[in-house]
């Protein structure tokens, strides 16, 4: 298993180059707690460090933090150290009585929802946490100064933000001293208009996590249909085309950790694998031209 550095200055941790992406175990389509602790424990085995997830990982307002439980749970039931393990969480996104997705990016409430994740996963401080979207009631900087008087409180020890344009990304790593330590956005095969962010981060130091890498819960079939360039350099490596997926991510910089869901313990433990994948030159530029 290969690694990457996550955080500036002082405070860094290094995590496996590929993480968990926690979601597919708590939203809609969820397998059973059983299995989800067994994805996770999965993931550990394989060589996994870095767990990511949010409070809003879960079916409806009434089960508001069903991810932060789950990971607190299996870290827990695991039986071996996971002193080294980086968990990451999220706040800013709220669920209704129904499901529907909101957003609060009020100090006020990012303070509150860091309290309760404190509880929630039963640490002292939280090792990566993200504001997870922005929310256009709320001036940027105002929900990034709440991220940043946690970090000088210690009840934070990495902070990143999700969801963000290179505009907010400036923003967030000024405001936090350039302390900004990770930006997480959607990037995939199928949704590549983040890759500016990404090379700014590449650019800056930042880690840049890929999130839904595989195109998005029940959509990593979609790669091989869809993509045949990804499928060609699978057959002839003899491995999947989700495998070349998450390799291709990681030549695109020291920065870059995907981080893909899993929802049972061999598609972690077959993620993982793709973390020791060395792809050519040619092979990248041809992934590239897709």
């Amino acid at each position: 298993m290969r690694y990457r550095k996550v955080g500036r200055g002082v405070e860094t941790f290094t995590v496996s180059a590929i993480g968990l992406g926690e979601m597919p175990l708590s939203v809609a389509g969820r397998p059973d707690r059983a299995q989800a602790i067994n994805t996770i424990h999965a993931a550990l085995d394989a060589g996994i460090t870095f767990i990511d997830t949010a409070d809003s990982y879960c079916l409806t307002a009434a089960d508001f933090g069903h991810g932060e439980r789950l990971v607190a749970a299996a870290l827990a039931s695991y039986g071996s150290d996971t002193t080294g393990i980086l968990v990451a969480t999220k706040g800013g996104h709220t669920r209704g009585p129904d499901g529907s997705w909101n957003v609060d990016g009020r100090p006020e409430y990012l303070k509150r929802a860091v309290e309760q994740s404190l509880k929630t996963l039963g640490v002292p401080a939280i090792g990566l946490y993200q504001f997870h979207r922005p929310d256009p009631r709320v001036p940027y900087a105002d929900s990034i100064g709440a991220i940043r008087e946690l970090l000088n409180d210690g009840k934070i020890v990495l902070a990143g933000i999700s969801n963000a344009n290179v505009t907010q990304i400036a923003l967030a790593d000024r405001i936090l001293d350039e302390h900004l330590a990770v930006v997480q956005n959607q990037f995939a095969p199928n949704f590549r208009s983040s890759e500016g962010e990404l090379n700014y981060c590449r650019d800056s130091g930042i880690a840049f996590l890929p999130w839904s890498p595989l195109g998005g819960i029940g959509n990593a079939g979609g790669i091989e249909r869809r993509y045949p360039a990804f499928v060609k350099v699978a057959a002839a490596r003899g491995i999947t085309a989700q495998q070349v997926t998450l390799a291709w991510m990681l030549a695109k910089g020291q920065n870059v950790i995907p981080i893909p869901g899993s929802s049972r313990p061999e598609t972690a433990v077959a993620s993982a694998a793709a973390a020791d994948i060395d792809l050519t030159v040619e092979e990248v530029a041809l992934l590239d031209a897709t």
